[in-house]
């Protein structure tokens, strides 16, 4: 067996209400539903490369925390997708930000799991 990392399966986003959190990703956001774990309070949620495991964390076994630091959800127009979800009542930071090379837009889940959208429209300095 190798050590080498050869990719991300998912992450984890923990919550507290996994019905809330659900109408959240999948309601709102729009995310499609990858997996249900069971009779276990967890829920895959899909984004095209990376998949998000809600969980209530306690009941895996871990504690639960609020996650300060966003998973940067990429979409195809900053601002149309951020006048959409305040259409169905996500709050943004202030302002969205233009990095020079991206537009960040940031939010938070009902839990205060934080996120943003991400659009980069030009490419990286190398």
């Amino acid at each position: 067996m190798s050590a080498r990392v050869t990719g991300v399966d998912f992450v984890v986003v923990a919550t507290k209400d996994i019905a809330a959190a659900e109408e959240f990703y999948g309601g709102v956001l729009g995310l499609p539903v990858g997996a249900r774990y069971g009779q276990m309070p967890g829920v895959e949620f899909e984004t095209g490369n990376l998949t998000i495991a809600v969980m209530e964390a306690e009941a895996f076994g871990m504690q639960y925390a609020v996650n300060p630091s966003p998973i940067a959800l990429q979409v195809d127009d900053t601002h149309a997708a951020r006048a959409e979800l305040e259409a169905k009542g996500v709050s943004f930071a202030p302002q969205t930000i233009d990095s020079g090379v991206c537009h960040m837009a940031f939010f938070r889940d009902p839990d205060g799991n934080a996120l943003m959208l991400h659009h980069r429209y030009a490419p990286r300095d190398r």
